[in-house]
């Protein structure tokens, strides 16, 4: 879960709205620090081959389909697959500390 500004986002739903479009392949998403609201909602993305979705493109999808406070302030587009462990969990942690912050899940 994360908390932004008082407001629970849980990471579970947001990614579910994410999945919806048809030119993500994978999705997680996290919080990250923020000065003022605690944390901010994060999204790391693998489009499939082709497409050419953006930050703004996935942000304004998602304008229809979840809460303005939960929509990924920052969204990050990956190439290669995300990490997961063995039986196919993401790795938030793994996520995090490539992005250069500290994981804690």
């Amino acid at each position: 879960m994360i908390i932004r500004g008082g407001e629970n986002v849980y990471s579970a739903e947001v990614e579910a709205a994410i999945h919806q479009h048809p030119g993500i392949a994978d999705c997680a998403v996290i919080g990250i620090p923020h000065a003022v609201l605690g944390e901010e909602v994060a999204a790391v993305v693998r489009c499939v081959p082709g497409s050419t979705l953006d930050e703004g493109g996935l942000q304004e999808f998602l304008t229809e389909r979840i809460a303005k406070f939960k929509i990924p302030s920052h969204v990050v587009i990956r190439h290669e697959d995300l990490p997961r462990n063995a039986p196919g969990k993401l790795l938030k942690r793994d996520i995090k500390a490539d992005l250069g912050m500290p994981g804690n899940g």
